[in-house]
């Protein structure tokens, strides 16, 4: 086989499809665990929290060891530790109380997810490629084609295979980040930034202006991207009084597709498109996509809104990381760390806040649907507030 920084691009489209494994197999699998193992559903949540939590961790730390050890030794390490937990999570609940075993198998995939988050998109940055914004697009939306495709894969499995038999299935999907090892092992990985130059570090970034709002603008994509998505199932089935099976496809798969179609559709057409005017188009139309789910009293339309939300927000995430990539051009590794760090915060602020105010609207989800439009309408200010054109670029701190 003959490696190349073509090779390079795909192994980070694969390692994004394993990062949407690592995120959404497990959870196709909490009723099994409850009824076979008597999990109380308290401790099935808590998995989905230390699954994110170690991954918050790794995107803290990961800023001040990845660049002593080497890309080629992160991503390595990153794909053989996704494989190892969902390996584990085969052999574990039988050795120990179940519970623990599962536990200790996703905080080891979590550690390879959080990696992956970090290093991916430097490695895509590196590569020499002729137009950066899309080739980061197209790796986000190979995220989007991975969560949509362990559902669907894991489902059919399940139908024709059987449920019971599902530690098979996490030993196949275990096969994917192994053989991504390989090629991470000798495909060709460029330097982030140029011989001699310096990167930014934390001191540099943390004094930028610049830096603080990108900063909210991640934490921004991240929340408006999974307030609609962690509640769009059970929206669908409150609306419309349909099936969870049903409410999946109309909520979430919906969102997960259009998601992906925005940023594959950017990723092709991009070069004629100005990253800017984009996403600034994307957050508009966000706060539209909220208002649609939260006020109009017909729920076909609030679904609507749902599925609108996910081709919106598809652009705001990798646009972000180009756009930091752009105006930050030395921030290296802890900017792309603390950038993964943003996101990760907004993904759990998001769908935190929905909760809490749905909560105290009694049940009713619009209202803490509704009060999460802030997020995007503060994506919008920020990106009106960075200077569009290239000459931007800075290599020190700004004020």
């Amino acid at each position: 086989m003959r490696f190349n920084f073509k090779t390079t691009m795909r192994a980070c489209f694969v390692s994004n499809i394993v990062q949407a494994v690592v995120n959404n197999f497990v959870p196709l699998l909490f009723i099994t665990f409850q009824q076979d193992y008597h999990i109380p559903l308290s401790k099935i949540t808590l998995l989905v929290t230390v699954n994110f939590g170690v991954q918050l961790l790794v995107d803290m730390l990961a800023a001040r060891f990845v660049d002593r050890i080497g890309y080629r030794t992160s991503v390595v390490a990153a794909q053989l530790l996704a494989a190892a937990g969902l390996i584990l999570l085969t052999v574990l609940p039988g050795l120990m109380d179940p519970f623990t075993g599962i536990l200790v198998s996703v905080i080891v995939y979590a550690l390879g997810g959080g990696l992956m988050e970090v290093i991916i998109s430097p490695i895509v940055e590196s590569c020499p490629t002729d137009n950066k914004e899309t080739a980061m697009s197209l790796l986000h939306s190979f995220y989007c084609w991975g969560h949509m495709g362990v559902v669907l894969a894991s489902t059919v499995f399940f139908k024709l295979i059987g449920i019971g038999n599902w530690r098979i299935l996490a030993l196949i999907w275990a096969v994917l980040p192994i053989i991504n090892s390989v090629v991470f092992a000798f495909t060709p990985i460029a330097p982030l930034l140029s011989e001699g130059e310096r990167g930014m570090g934390l001191r540099g970034l943390f004094k930028s202006r610049v830096f603080w709002v990108l900063f909210l603008m991640m934490l921004c994509a991240g929340a408006s991207e999974q307030a609609v998505s962690q509640w769009a199932s059970a929206f669908a089935e409150q609306g419309l009084g349909v099936s969870k099976a049903a409410g999946d496809l109309m909520g979430p798969m919906s969102f997960a597709a259009l998601m992906g179609l925005s940023r594959a559709l950017y990723g092709h057409f991009g070069e004629k498109l100005r990253l800017e005017r984009v996403m600034r188009f994307s957050a508009a139309l966000c706060v539209a996509s909220y208002l649609l789910v939260a006020l109009p009293p017909w729920p076909m339309l609030n679904l609507l809104g749902c599925g609108l939300c996910g081709f919106s927000v598809g652009v705001m995430w990798p646009g972000t990381l180009s756009k930091a990539s752009r105006v930050l051009r030395t921030g290296g590794t802890a900017m792309f760390a603390l950038l993964a760090l943003a996101g990760d915060i907004g993904c759990s602020a998001g769908p935190t806040l929905v909760g809490m105010v749905s909560s105290a609207a009694g049940g009713d989800m619009k209202p803490g649907l509704l009060s999460a439009v802030g997020f995007a309408a503060v994506m919008l200010c920020c990106l009106l507030s960075i200077a569009p054109n290239p000459k931007h670029n800075v290599n020190t701190s700004e004020t």
